[in-house]
């Protein structure tokens, strides 16, 4: 079932530690779900951990995440060779598609290399809820800020630009991400930049951010952008808290 527009839920957030298992899925991904509109039967959850080269101990964790939760868990690998024939296809068969985190500069090659780019492109215009964390977020936006190039914090500027702003992951938890969103934007380099502190998510309706949300109280999420003289300014927006299920 597609949601009724097309939609975005980029996020810092979306694991909790588990109470059996090394951790469950969080409110943030039980939002994107909410958001896909499915009833009736088990979510079907596609996957991507492409950012991270589809580790399988990380699929299997998410796998039993997915099952405590009454989800159908459908990975999408890409190493070392698609697990489908048909990938747009796979893709469109799920209510949401959640990205994990990881190197997202390796992500967005990976992804161009099988014709991603593309495919996303008409799976969000199809309706699929697009979703995730940190690399899973950023790639979503035009550009943004990754440490995918070494230990010292970069800009990325080669997103697939679904949503026609930077983004900043991890805002209040790395302590160069925010100098360095504001460093870039009032240099031109990034142009209106939203960012999330760890637990909070982005959710974008069409091309324009509807609203914040957060998993975490007292988080927050903000935007940056270039101000008359050249200096970066920052606004808060305050995010809503999701209930715990």
């Amino acid at each position: 079932m597609p949601a009724d527009s097309p939609t975005i839920l980029a996020t810092s957030g979306g694991y909790v530690p588990g109470r059996r298992t090394q951790l469950e899925l969080g409110p943030l991904v039980h939002h994107a779900v909410e958001l896909s509109g499915v009833s009736g039967r088990a979510p079907r959850l596609g996957y991507l951990g492409t950012a991270a080269g589809d580790q399988r101990w990380a699929i299997a964790e998410r796998h039993e995440a997915a099952r405590l939760a009454g989800y159908e868990l459908n990975p999408l690998r890409l190493f070392t060779m698609p697990n489908v024939d048909d990938v747009e296809g796979y893709l469109l068969e799920q209510d949401v598609v959640w990205v994990d985190g990881g190197s997202v500069a390796n992500l967005l090659a990976v992804w161009r290399v099988h014709g991603l780019d593309a495919i996303f492109r008409r799976v969000w215009e199809a309706g699929v809820v697009l979703a995730g964390v940190s690399a899973g977020s950023i790639c979503w936006h035009t550009s943004g800020t990754t440490d995918s190039f070494g230990p010292e914090l970069r800009a990325v500027h080669d997103g697939l630009g679904l949503v026609p702003y930077a983004n900043g992951v991890h805002y209040d938890s790395e302590p160069r991400r925010r100098p360095l969103v504001h460093e870039l934007v009032a240099a031109g380099e990034l142009g209106t930049t939203y960012c999330t502190d760890d637990g909070v998510g982005l959710l974008y309706r069409g091309t324009e951010l509807a609203e914040a949300v957060t998993e975490v109280p007292g988080k927050g999420a903000y935007v940056v952008t270039r101000g008359p003289d050249g200096a970066a300014v920052e606004e808060r927006i305050e995010p809503r808290l999701l209930r715990r299920g």
